[in-house]
């Protein structure tokens, strides 16, 4: 396939120069100022070797202008927390960051918005919106270091989608440069627009395709502190919705989270925290289940009287119930901290995909079949947010795999998804790494359309060139 745009010709020294004297708000960085910096999540992040931080709007549409003119293309990059290569970077082009762009401009209370630049992090927003007693309608693990123009850019999900929706969602406006240069101002503080189309859901999910992402307007909700929390064995995926389902429908409490971790992900991960699961039957998996209530006490009763009315009907494998904070977070770090098999599988083959929830059980039952098809020695690592049906899932081998070997592990994985009605990509985006996925299973006509919108916006293909294939 043929990739719109391609590496300038310019080297990053030569660029230095003329990029230093765009503008009075623009910073410019260089391999020497990069390189006792942390790529994130992806060590090819810092290729391009030089990045321009702009620290207000106009900077970064000089910065764009530029790059327009002498055909230099740029890679936007956020919090660099993205998994699946999305802000890979090349030597000849340019790192367009939010690291400047991070001011909180308004929270306003009484209509619950909160407008702010693209480099604010999730956390900086969740503690200032605390202030007023409201917090994010989505949350992440990553909260600490993702932004909000690269939640915005990969139509981030988390722990609260299958209550609040995904970031698509809680975005009320935005502003974004154009790979033109010119400024699309859309900050629309209010739910209801029927103004023609809504122009902005071409940045949620476009992955720095179609422009850069500079402020944003976010719905936020009230804040619910009071939280009770519990590990929960279940025989099934069909179990745990029964379980979420009787969550949902407690008027005196929330549903904040309902994370399931399959019995291999859930007895290594404990068993190299020091976590006790002796009270979990051996072969169950476990739910993390947290509600939130008027006060810790009515939060806490409403979780265990629910258990216990629920513990025969539903067969429950063993359950605990947090008796502190501490507890609480302990429970939290077995799902968030997912990352801790690359220690002993480096480079492992990991997916992102969602399906309907009542499919879960039958996909996970024909993935262990299908990856023991291609290796009796397969297995996975199994995770995710039960609720929305989107699953983590990784590969218990050390990687990279070769090309043919991954891309059968690929149609393992992928199996079945679209036909139920799900998605080979739930919550990471596209990037390089599941360039495939998108290939082999997004249809052609939506393949094309998505062609001719970057054509029109994007002629010259300059905007995050080879990551979602326009």
């Amino acid at each position: 396939m043929t990739l719109i745009g391609s590496p300038s010709p310019l080297a990053s020294q030569d660029l230095i120069q003329p990029l230093s004297g765009l503008h009075p708000d623009l910073a410019v960085l260089t391999a020497e100022d990069l390189a006792g910096r942390h790529p994130g999540e992806h060590p090819g992040n810092f290729g391009a070797q030089i990045m321009a931080q702009p620290s207000s709007t106009e900077a970064a549409a000089a910065l764009v202008t530029w790059c327009a003119a002498h055909d230099v293309t740029i890679v936007p990059q956020g919090g660099l927390t993205g998994l699946v290569g999305g802000s890979i970077s090349r030597s000849g082009e340019v790192i367009l960051s939010t690291a400047r762009l991070n001011r909180i401009l308004s929270i306003e209370p009484e209509e619950m918005t909160a407008t702010v630049e693209a480099g604010v992090t999730l956390e900086a927003l969740q503690q200032a919106a605390a202030r007023h007693g409201l917090t994010t309608g989505i949350d992440l693990g990553s909260r600490g270091t993702a932004t909000v123009g690269g939640m915005v850019s990969t139509n981030a999900g988390g722990i609260l989608a299958f209550r609040n929706g995904v970031m698509r969602h809680q975005v009320l406006g935005l502003e974004a440069v154009l790979p033109s240069g010119d400024v699309l101002c859309d900050l629309t503080r209010v739910v209801k627009v029927s103004a023609g189309p809504d122009l902005k859901q071409l940045f949620i999910g476009g992955e720095g395709a179609f422009g850069f992402v500079t402020r944003v307007v976010l719905k936020l909700e009230p804040q619910r502190p009071y939280r009770a929390t519990a590990l929960v064995g279940v025989a099934d995926a069909r179990t745990a919705l029964a379980l979420v389902r009787h969550f949902r429908s407690r008027p005196a409490v929330t549903l904040e989270a309902a994370e399931m971790m399959w019995p291999r992900y859930i007895r290594d991960h404990a068993a190299l925290k020091g976590l006790d699961l002796s009270w979990l039957e051996t072969e169950a998996a476990a739910l993390l289940v947290e509600v939130s209530g008027e006060s810790m006490e009515a939060a806490t009763a409403v979780l265990e009287e629910g258990l216990e009315q629920l513990w025969e009907p539903l067969d429950l494998k063993g359950g605990i119930v947090a008796q502190s904070l501490d507890q609480a977070r302990k429970f939290w770090d077995i799902r968030e901290d997912s990352g801790f098999y690359y220690a002993e599988i480096p480079l492992a083959a990991s997916f992102d995909i969602s399906v309907p929830p009542l499919f879960l059980d039958a996909y996970v039952a024909g993935l262990e079949s299908r990856l023991k098809a291609i290796d009796p020695t397969y297995a996975a690592y199994v995770y995710g947010h039960i609720a929305d049906g989107n699953l983590h899932l990784t590969l218990i081998k050390k990687g990279p795999l070769p090309d043919a070997e991954l891309q059968a592990v690929e149609e393992a994985v992928y199996t079945g998804i679209h036909e139920a009605g799900g998605s080979f990509s739930a919550e990471h985006g596209v990037g390089l790494e599941k360039r495939h996925g998108y290939e082999s299973f997004v249809s052609p006509e939506k393949q094309a359309l998505g062609r001719a919108l970057k054509q029109a916006l994007d002629p010259k293909g300059l905007f995050n060139p080879g990551k979602v294939p326009f």
